[in-house]
């Protein structure tokens, strides 16, 4: 009876709603999303990562092997931290803490590190164009705990810190920061998985420098926050065409321009903001939107009040579709 009983527990434990190329069709999902959602438009990869988010779910509500189950988890973390992604940079920032939230549970499900200090980069990120500079680097500063299993998590984290330091004024954590980011860049010994938007390369992290630096302002800092755009928009550049991250190299343009504006080089301010108002329409995103925004109203400073050319410009960005916040279609929520 004992061994009749425990055959009936085998039968029960080997169940499982996962077929064997389930997991695996997954993964080749994912690293398919993620290597084009830095080129592509954004909803239309929101509407299938919401998709197999669901089928994601309804999977884990049914049974499977604890192996398959810690699987489920990590795909799970990574569609939602994508989907928190993706909300962020459709304009909801509160959907996008929700997705994250709901990703880092996964991720401590799944027991992954890297994912739970990937997650903890977004969510600063999130804080940090949320004007929460403080808890952004809180954030920042909890994700570094965790040591990722492959690529560029503690990378990216360090440069989010700098960002957010450096908007604190905080000159010596900034530095602090860059200089982790530049140790973390050399321990790194294995690519990212699953790579494209969630690797953070060298033209990134130039772009985060250049950035902290125009925050911390005065001219020594100016001139380096030209020299890191200027490298990271040649860095962007040389990807393939069709690869190209667009949003990043606009951001990177962006600050490249406010950094020539500081130093009344109005033709060369001008020069980026034109290439990013040609090349923006194909990926609007919310950050754009707000540095947009930004330049337009620094070019109403009293210096450029008399400029034909900082009037043109600003009624170029004014006009601009990509200043407009950006709305889900009609039905759709960034949940």
């Amino acid at each position: 009876m004992a061994a009749a009983e425990s055959a009936r527990f085998g039968q029960f434990a080997e169940q499982t709603n996962v077929g064997p190329r389930t997991i695996e069709q997954f993964h080749a999902d994912l690293r398919r999303i993620v290597s084009v959602y830095p080129s592509r438009p954004v909803y239309p990869l929101f509407v299938e990562l919401r998709c197999l988010r669901d089928r994601v779910f309804g999977l884990l509500e049914g049974r499977q092997a604890p192996g398959q189950t810690r699987e489920l988890y990590l795909i799970a973390a990574v569609l939602c931290a994508v989907l928190s992604n993706a909300s962020f940079d459709l304009g909801n920032f509160a959907a996008a803490e929700t997705q994250a939230r709901t990703a880092y549970l996964a991720a401590e499900l799944a027991g992954h590190n890297g994912m739970r200090a990937w997650i903890r980069g977004t969510q600063a990120l999130i804080a940090y164009w949320d004007d929460r500079a403080r808890v952004a680097v809180d954030l920042a500063e909890d994700g570094w705990r965790f040591t990722p299993e492959t690529g560029t998590a503690r990378v990216r984290l360090a440069c989010i810190e700098a960002r957010a330091r450096a908007r604190l004024r905080d000159a010596v954590g900034t530095d602090d920061a860059l200089l982790r980011a530049e140790r973390a860049r050399e321990a790194v010994t294995s690519p990212d998985d699953p790579g494209g938007m969630m690797a953070f390369p060298i033209a990134k992290q130039q772009f985060y420098g250049g950035a902290a630096r125009l925050w911390l302002g005065g001219q020594p800092n100016i001139a380096k926050a030209e020299r890191l755009s200027a490298e990271a928009v040649e860095l962007y550049e040389t990807d393939p065409p069709k690869e190209r991250r667009l949003g990043e190299i606009s951001l990177a343009r962006l600050d490249f321009a406010v950094a020539r504006l500081a130093q009344s080089d109005l033709d060369g301010a001008a020069e980026q903001v034109e290439q990013v108002l040609e090349v923006g329409g194909q990926r609007r995103t919310e950050s754009i939107a707000r540095r947009l925004l930004q330049l337009s109203t620094a070019l109403e400073r009293p210096r450029f009040q008399t400029s034909a050319l900082a009037t043109t410009l600003r009624e170029l960005i004014i006009c601009s579709p990509i200043r407009t916040r950006q709305a889900l279609p009609s039905g759709g929520e960034a949940r």
